[in-house]
């Protein structure tokens, strides 16, 4: 199937129409509290910022928390105040359970388990892990690592622990796991080279899919995102770039499903036939029945999590820096929300 993101118009709005101005900020109000928790408008508790980062004046109130990172740690916010999680650096992809008393997340390149409030962290696995994400019934988690057949594949592993079975590629199952590889701690080069094999993947809510990085489609394109079904293996290409009759070069990261299954977004970027058609790093909101796709947000967004059918948090560039900021999805209007990125939604029971 040869599936390619169109060339859409940006939705996205100029940073002087944003919500909530910000101002430079040294100090003052958005000092620590105490035991990692913010009272100001989301300076990092244990000093987090360097004199002269911006600072939302005032932080928008979310319905849930929204898990994030920033240098290194993961923090939760659900308005002004924020809470930080972990200490040392290192920590990347926080996912929030479906019951919202857990949270996933990869420590040192290896996937992790703690509770909402930052206690009990414990290791799952020994097996380098990307971005993990919950099964609905919150009894399992899918993470990619490398596959038998030697490019990403999808495991999926007991949230209780224990060892991991091959989910994707399909022809994997049953077979010996690879020798484990060395996990990735870090990432270098440009935005676009950073997030071009992240290979995060998300649960649908029904529990009958997983969406990830690559797939069977990389035996025709150069690259893909592709949708499996956990009970047959079965994979659908929904982006793909280069390879076959496709000119163009890009890739599609970082899926994200909305909570009822009828939308899936990702992370895009595209080099065309011509410089008029290349995109940079964009938000792509896919139709799961219609197929039809359009951008949401502005340029640079990226790492959407759905808070409803109208809003999502993803990471956008702001000020000199990477902050979650709240997207209207039929609006296009950002909002700051806290300087990080990796934005999670923790869900609303």
């Amino acid at each position: 199937m040869k599936v390619l993101v169109r060339n859409l118009a940006l939705v996205g709005v100029a940073a002087g129409a944003m919500l909530h101005p910000v101002a430079a900020h040294a100090g003052g109000a958005g000092t620590t509290a105490g035991a990692g928790t913010t009272a100001g408008a989301g300076t990092a508790a244990g000093g987090g910022r360097g004199a002269g980062a911006a600072s939302v004046a005032v932080a928008p109130s979310l319905p849930s928390l929204v898990a994030y990172v920033r240098n290194g740690d993961i923090f939760v916010s659900k308005g002004a105040a924020e809470k930080r999680l972990t200490s040392g650096g290192t920590h990347a992809r926080p996912r929030w359970s479906p019951d919202g008393k857990s949270i996933a997340y990869l420590r040192s390149g290896l996937l992790w388990v703690m509770r909402a409030d930052g206690s009990g962290q414990r290791k799952l696995s020994s097996r380098a892990a990307s971005g993990p994400s919950w099964s609905p019934d919150g009894k399992s988690l899918a993470f990619a690592s490398l596959s038998c057949s030697g490019g990403p594949g999808v495991y999926r592993i007991a949230a209780a622990g224990g060892p991991a079975e091959v989910l994707f590629p399909r022809d994997c199952r049953g077979e010996d796991l690879p020798a484990e590889p060395t996990p990735v701690t870090a990432r270098t080069g440009s935005l676009s080279e950073r997030l071009s094999t992240d290979d995060a993947v998300a649960w649908s809510p029904d529990g009958a899919k997983v969406a990830f990085r690559g797939g069977a489609c990389e035996s025709v394109y150069d690259a893909c995102l592709s949708v499996g079904t956990v009970a047959s293996g079965g994979e659908q290409t929904v982006a793909a770039y280069g390879g076959g009759s496709l000119q163009n070069r890009g890739f599609a990261v970082v899926p994200s499903w909305r909570a009822d299954g009828a939308k899936l977004a990702w992370t895009a970027y595209e080099k065309g036939e011509t410089k008029a058609a290349d995109r940079p790093v964009h938000l792509v909101e896919y139709d799961t029945r219609t197929r039809a796709k359009r951008t949401v947000g502005g340029a640079l967004d990226r790492e959407l999590a759905y808070l409803d059918a109208g809003r999502g948090v993803a990471t956008g560039q702001y000020g000199k820096g990477s902050w979650v900021m709240v997207v209207g999805l039929a609006t296009g209007a950002r909002t700051p929300f806290h300087e990080g990125s990796q934005p999670s939604v923790q869900p609303v029971r």
